[in-house]
């Protein structure tokens, strides 16, 4: 009998353990997932920022450069599919494709310096530039965020406990790959002097 009651209680004193681990680290991954989704709103709100200034943009530029129709109209698809994309999977493919657009926008831009005479270009392209550094900032920070996210669940006995309770991992993050086009570098600083040429070496006298 008294055994048995030994038992019982160890039975009992491991089952309390297990279970205040189990609901520790449940709570632990609840508080790194609601990590992520705070995140990814900063990601969202600089997104649409940026989205919200393309237009008027798109449109200044056209008054210079108003044949570049295939550009303009790439933009335009990338920029809807940003604003209608239900996941941030889908609104990280989409803003992919708008970054590679506005690239080809800036290389326009590059053949038109007139453009900085026209003050509303020379605003919109400092709230562009604004807008650009903060997503750099906060995909990084949402990134690494991500990351803890699924670096904690895939440890173990972590793993388990997320198995159990629903959590899984998170692959809605941004990539650069090898060789991958780099953000947009808004740089419409017309006034700059190319660097001067490296003269070539003068050839030595050939001797008779």
């Amino acid at each position: 009998m008294k055994i048995g009651i030994v038992i019982l209680i160890i039975v009992l004193i491991l089952a309390l353990v297990l279970g205040s681990s189990f609901v520790t680290r449940r709570n632990q991954m609840a508080i790194k997932r609601e990590a992520v989704n705070a995140a990814w709103s900063q990601v969202d709100v600089a997104l649409q920022r940026r989205a919200d200034l393309i237009p008027n943009l798109v449109e200044t530029v056209k008054g210079y450069a108003v044949q570049e129709q295939v550009v303009y109209g790439e933009i335009a698809k990338a920029r809807s599919a940003l604003l209608n994309a239900g996941t941030p999977a889908d609104k990280i493919a989409a803003n992919g494709q708008l970054d590679s657009a506005l690239g080809r926008l800036l290389v326009i831009v590059e053949n038109y310096p007139q453009l900085k005479s026209n003050e509303n270009f020379m605003r919109l392209q400092d709230e562009l530039a604004g807008t650009e550094n903060r997503i750099a900032i906060e995909r990084r920070n949402y990134n690494q965020v991500v990351q803890d996210y699924n670096t904690y669940i895939s440890l173990f006995p972590n793993s388990l406990v997320a198995s159990m309770a629903g959590f899984t991992r998170n692959d809605a993050y941004f990539k650069t790959e090898a060789g991958a086009r780099q953000a947009p570098k808004v740089d419409f600083d017309y006034n700059k002097k190319p660097a001067p040429a490296t003269p070539a070496p003068t050839p030595a006298p050939a001797h008779p």
